[in-house]
């Protein structure tokens, strides 16, 4: 059975949707994203632990402070590849980021092979079923593009503001797929 939570985001932000499998979280998305279609939202809405320690969690975030714990959480269809971007995307510190490039080169050194596609990591760090704990917000294109974020541009923009990034480093693209 999936479950599922609403979350009551700061202003600036979309509501955020949980899921969980009734002790896991299973996933965490912004309200009327491109993300939705990635989860279940038709289903029962419940208060669980799971749920309670998400919201605490997001609410230290959303403050400004810095979480000292992570809710348990899994994740389905997790390949190989993919667990390699989450792992990374795991070690992005709060203020900082990495572009699609950084990632593949750090796959590619520890696979010890050329190149990796950055194309490649952008859809595995675009799977991601589990935003902001799982920080893909973080992720940037190597020109400062902030492109890709299935939780919507504006949402990323406001996470990287609220980590204290220098946004004149960043940019929104005219086109593209995360508008």
């Amino acid at each position: 059975m999936i479950y599922k939570c609403t979350y009551k985001t700061p202003k600036e932000f979309s509501n955020i949707i949980m899921n969980s499998d009734g002790e896991y979280l299973t996933g965490l998305w912004f309200e009327d994203s491109r993300d939705s279609s990635k989860h279940k939202i038709n289903c029962e809405e419940k208060n669980l632990p799971v749920f309670n320690e998400t919201k605490k969690w997001l609410d230290l975030y959303f403050s400004g402070k810095v979480p000292d714990f992570t809710p348990k959480y899994k994740i389905e269809n997790l390949t190989p590849f993919r667990k390699e971007v989450i792992d990374i995307m795991n070690t992005i510190s709060y203020g900082k980021t990495l572009t699609y490039n950084d990632i593949s080169k750090i796959i590619a050194k520890n696979r010890e092979i050329k190149k990796m596609s950055a194309q490649a990591v952008g859809g595995a760090v675009g799977w991601n079923p589990i935003c902001i704990i799982i920080p893909c917000h973080r992720v940037v294109g190597t020109n400062g593009s902030l492109t890709g974020y299935g939780g919507g541009i504006k949402n990323k923009v406001e996470l990287l503001k609220l980590e204290n990034n220098d946004m004149s480093k960043y940019f929104i693209p005219q086109k593209g797929t995360a508008l």
